[in-house]
Parts: C-alpha cells; sequence; structure tokens
C-alpha cells in the first residue's frame, strides 16, 4: 500500500469548498492550518476566523467525509479547529437550548413511514396555507439527506444570515417568503451537494437548524421530518418539545403498511406523543382538461380507513393533479392560489390548527 503524504491530502481536501464564500476551496481560503500525517492516521486541523462561520460544523463534517472517502480502508481520521484570530483554544462546540423556541406555540412534525407519498408537499403547502389563515408560521426541514424545501419555497442561494456575534450564542436568520420563515441544510450547502453524513453528524445538524434559529414569536413551527423511524427522528423527538404530529400517506397498500410502523413511533410509551391526524395525499388524479373526473389510481378509501383503525383523525385528502406538481417545481406553493387543490390545503390547515 503506498504510503499517504501532506501533499496528496491537500490535493483530496480540494474538493471541500465553502458555499458561502463563492464555493472556494478551503486550502485558497487558508483554513487548513495543519495536516499531519502518520502510519494508518491523518490529523487536519481547520482554522476559523473570530467572526461565528454558521457553517462550521458542516465543514468539519464535509472534510471527514472527503478523507474517509480517500484514505485507505482502517484509517484513523481527526479534525479539529481553531480560532485563527486571536489564537486561543478551539471551540468544544455548541450548547444547545430551547431558548429561541419558548415564544413557539405549536412544535408539529409532519412524518411519513415511507418516502415518495408527498410529504414535504404537503408539509410546505400545509405551512403556506397556515399564514393564508393569519397564523404565523415557521417550518424546518429536518430531511438533512434529501433537503427539497429550497425547491419548492423557490429560495435556492437565498442568503441565511446570523444573528449575534459569539459562536455559542450565533442564531441563523431564516428566509421569509409567502408569509413562512423557512431554513433548511439546503439553504447552507452547496446546490447538489451529497451530505455523507454519519448519524450523530446528521443529529447535530438537525439540531442546529432547529434549536439555533431565531424562530420566535411562531404560532406553529412545522419539522419536515425525514421518511422512516430512524436516527432522526431519535433526536428530534428526544431533544426537541414536539407537540405531536401528522402523518401523510398514499391510499395504496405498500404505503399505509408504514403508516403503523410511525404512528407506533409516537405511542411508544418513552415518547407518547399524539397523532393529531392522517392527510391522504395523491388520493385520486382529476385531469385538467376534466376536473370534475377522479380516477382512483393508487386506490380508494385506504388512508381514511387506516385512521378509523388506528383511532386518529382523518384530516383530508389532497388530489393528485398536474398544478400541484407545477407549482412545487417552480417554487410557488400551490396553497398560494386559489384553485380546488388549494382549497385541500386550507381545509387542512383549519382542522390541523382545530385539533392542536
Amino acid at each position: 500500500m503506498k504510503k499517504m503524504d501532506r501533499n496528496q491530502i491537500l490535493s483530496w481536501l480540494g474538493e471541500v469548498t465553502h458555499p458561502a464564500k463563492g464555493d472556494a476551496p478551503l486550502a485558497a481560503l487558508g483554513m487548513i492550518e495543519d495536516v499531519k500525517v502518520t502510519d494508518g492516521s491523518i490529523h487536519v486541523t481547520l482554522a476559523f476566523p473570530k467572526r461565528p462561520d454558521p457553517l462550521k460544523n458542516y465543514l468539519v463534517g464535509a472534510v471527514q467525509s472527503c478523507l474517509y472517502r480517500h484514505a485507505p480502508g482502517g484509517t484513523s481520521i481527526e479534525v479539529d479547529t481553531i480560532v485563527k484570530e486571536p489564537a486561543k483554544p478551539a471551540k468544544k462546540g455548541i450548547e444547545f437550548n430551547l431558548e429561541q423556541l419558548r415564544e413557539v406555540r405549536h412544535i408539529i412534525g409532519i412524518a411519513s413511514g415511507k418516502g415518495g407519498v408527498g410529504k414535504s408537499t404537503v408539509a410546505v403547502n400545509l405551512a403556506v396555507a397556515l399564514a393564508r389563515l393569519g397564523y404565523r408560521v415557521g417550518l424546518a426541514d429536518a430531511d438533512v439527506y434529501g433537503p427539497s424545501i429550497p425547491t419548492m419555497t423557490g429560495t435556492e442561494g437565498a442568503e441565511i444570515g446570523m444573528q449575534g456575534e459569539e459562536e455559542e450564542s450565533a442564531l441563523f436568520v431564516p428566509v421569509e417568503k409567502y408569509g413562512v420563515k423557512w431554513l433548511s441544510v439546503g439553504h447552507v450547502t452547496s446546490e447538489g451537494q451529497a451530505l455523507i453524513w454519519r448519524g450523530p453528524m446528521a443529529s447535530t445538524a438537525l439540531k442546529q437548524i432547529i434549536l439555533q434559529t431565531a424562530w420566535a414569536p411562531l404560532d406553529f413551527l412545522l419539522i419536515d421530518m425525514p421518511p422512516g423511524t430512524g436516527d432522526i427522528h431519535i433526536t428530534l423527538i428526544g431533544d426537541v418539545p414536539v407537540e405531536g404530529a401528522v402523518i401523510v400517506t398514499t391510499p395504496q397498500t405498500v404505503a399505509l403498511s408504514d403508516v403503523l410502523r410511525g404512528v407506533n413511533m409516537f405511542r411508544n410509551p418513552q415518547v407518547q406523543k399524539p397523532v393529531f391526524g392522517l392527510v391522504e395525499n395523491m388520493s385520486w388524479f382529476t385531469p385538467l382538461e376534466h376536473p370534475e373526473e377522479k380516477y382512483f389510481i393508487f386506490g380508494k378509501g385506504g388512508g381514511e380507513k387506516m385512521a378509523r383503525d388506528l383511532d386518529i383523525p382523518f384530516l383530508g385528502q389532497i388530489p393528485l393533479v398536474q398544478s400541484i406538481r407545477e407549482d412545487a417545481d417552480s417554487g410557488t406553493p400551490a396553497a398560494l392560489q386559489d384553485r380546488p387543490d388549494s382549497q385541500a390545503f386550507l381545509d387542512l390547515a383549519r382542522k390541523l390548527a382545530a385539533a392542536v
């Protein structure tokens, strides 16, 4: 096996760029303070200025991921940080607390048992619909591996501000559009950047997005959760005071079979969070040219039956229409319009508001 050397490692790290500084490589920005190589180990030190960098944890994770990709298997990799001006010991990390959620009345998770059911589409349109009803609303995108909120809201490339000077207390300032405050991992990473994060890295990023953001005051903070019941969900439920959840499904049997798993996660004795209701997405297809026709492509009535069997409220049905997909792709949520499909999201918002 060929021995690793410092120049080789620096060439690997040329792949790691700073999204907020024109995607310039860290080396070009003078942020790679030191690289040490010994048999079977790599130690990289990153230098940060005194002013807080909101992407510090992301950049540390990106360097680790880059080295794990290139280095031989079994290589020990360590990345630490220093403050270069003035020189002082590296920070131990951010102390998370719930201070920024004190003036948030309701924190609701939008969840699904499986992917592909349109959970993020429902979350975005529900947020906009609640705002149209006069509520103060925010949405945190907790799907750190597949953040789609920037595209659906037309906020790709939006500059995320920071509030505060000290790194331990600095806060993200969310993007505001359509009367909603939005924040996603997709807002603080490069477009198309693959986030090769282990569970703890992803969990830390999630806590930053939710707990280190100037949300308040809000009536509703919706959290677009990733599908399934993994590490992210455990972190979310354990460290964030989520009041309860809304489950999104489609009528087809394979989706409904996963609903039970999602509901049981919130009903677990160690969790005990209420499920405010079930939303059936893609309930039927309606052609644009024939708005009165309904084609039940994925089955009929499955969501309502599942809600009845699980003894949870049925919050409504969202049709599968071309305009919802087009609006999501263009960054203008369907709930902004006054079409029948838009009315379905407004009805959903009214029922959720009444349920909580």
